[in-house]
């Protein structure tokens, strides 16, 4: 299998992980004016010290690359994080995912139903890619119709690099997204439902109910959270299964197995590769000093291949047990949505395994990643298996 990828971001940028953890652990890009973190501990460090390593995006104008992401979650410090987590966390506890297996089971076999008898198709483009997006526009109360729009915004945004360079297509998804969610909030507000966004919209901290920009800054990290991380795992997982031999034949006859391999295709093939953090003070990270006000790059497709931390680091071993990976982030912006994630994923691999016998990727195929520095997956997953 080819892993090519000429014009964008390699699917294997492992190699080059392992010669920055080696060589410059800690790295100042001098062109770009950001700092690169490798390493297995200084990676967990960045992403747990809050006061530290602030989460915060500067900038006004949300119609800004990020910038409809500035009043969300994921860019928030205490005490405002905690209490904009509190808030969704309803919709995402145990119980409340749980309660969606039923819809996932279905959606599964209604889009496993369009493929089983053909014995070859892209899985990404007809299993991994709609399910999330159907189940995350379901929970937000996104009309059917409206899906593949999600879809390219999602990618629009996470195609931008950790900079922030913006490309017209950005500006243009920015101002659609924002135009969009704004009408979709109004909507809401005159005609409430039982969907994430009619709950947000009473919701109140304080005292206090949310903000527009609040309101639009959890409509984009949902949509982008929801599908984004969901549909790389469930082809980064088939991918792995399918390059190490015997893993299907293994996992169809243990089922039971199945979680744990979920965890090492997290920690093998993360989802998401990295995560930006600016400095909020002098600090030094392993022996090297970091200023103020630097932007940073927590590396975590290369912590998760740390040999420190990792026995055999570039093997896939379903066999590895419970792993310190650290794919879905680490302390206080821990993903919120990991049990969703983690119950899709179970439930779509257990009907390809019991679905499509004698499972394998296309041979000659060339393997294309997503234009994406950040999230990371293959754009397409051509397979073919055994038809009766």
């Amino acid at each position: 299998m080819d892993f090519m990828n000429s014009d964008g971001p390699s699917l294997d940028p492992f190699p080059q992980y392992e010669r920055m953890r080696e060589s410059a652990p800690v790295f100042h890009d001098e062109q770009s004016g950001s700092w690169h973190v490798y390493r297995y501990d200084d990676v967990q460090r960045v992403l747990s010290e809050h006061g530290t390593f602030s989460s915060r995006m500067g900038g006004d104008d949300p119609s800004e690359t990020g910038q409809l992401f500035a009043a969300s979650l994921i860019s928030a410090d205490p005490p405002r994080h905690r209490q904009l987590r509190s808030l969704v966390t309803q919709a995402f506890t145990p119980k409340a995912v749980d309660a969606l297996a039923p819809r996932i089971s279905t959606l599964t076999k209604e889009l496993l139903d369009g493929i089983a008898s053909q014995g070859s198709a892209d899985l990404i483009g007809e299993l991994a890619y709609p399910l999330p997006v159907i189940v995350i526009a379901e929970l937000m109360g996104v009309p059917a119709e409206d899906r593949d729009r999600f879809k390219h915004w999602s990618d629009v945004i996470v195609s931008q690099t950790q900079t922030g360079a913006q490309t017209a297509d950005h500006s243009s998804t920015n101002r659609e997204m924002t135009e969009y969610f704004l009408a979709l909030i109004e909507r809401r507000r005159r005609q409430p439902g039982s969907d994430l966004i009619s709950n947000l919209l009473v919701a109140e901290i304080d005292g206090q109910k949310l903000s527009v920009a609040e309101l639009l800054g959890f409509c984009s990290l949902l949509l982008v959270a929801g599908n984004e991380t969901t549909t790389n795992l469930i082809g980064n997982a088939v991918l792995c299964f399918t390059e190490v031999p015997g893993t299907l034949e293994r996992l169809r006859a243990e089922p039971s197995l199945l979680p744990q391999a979920i965890e090492e295709v997290l920690r093998y093939r993360s989802p998401v590769q990295s995560m930006y953090r600016v400095t909020a003070a002098d600090t030094t990270l392993g022996d090297v000093q970091v200023p103020a006000g630097a932007p940073l790059v927590a590396w975590i497709g290369s912590a998760n291949r740390d040999e420190r931390q990792f026995r055999d680091p570039g093997q896939f071993d379903i066999d590895r047990g419970p792993s310190r990976h650290l794919a879905f982030g680490h302390g206080i912006h821990f993903c919120l949505g990991a049990p969703l994630a983690r119950l899709e994923a179970r439930i779509a691999l257990r009907a390809v395994l019991d679905r499509l016998p004698g499972l394998v990727l296309t041979p000659g195929s060339h393997l294309e990643r997503m234009d994406s520095t950040i999230v990371y997956g293959a754009k397409e997953l051509p397979v073919s298996w055994t038809t009766p």
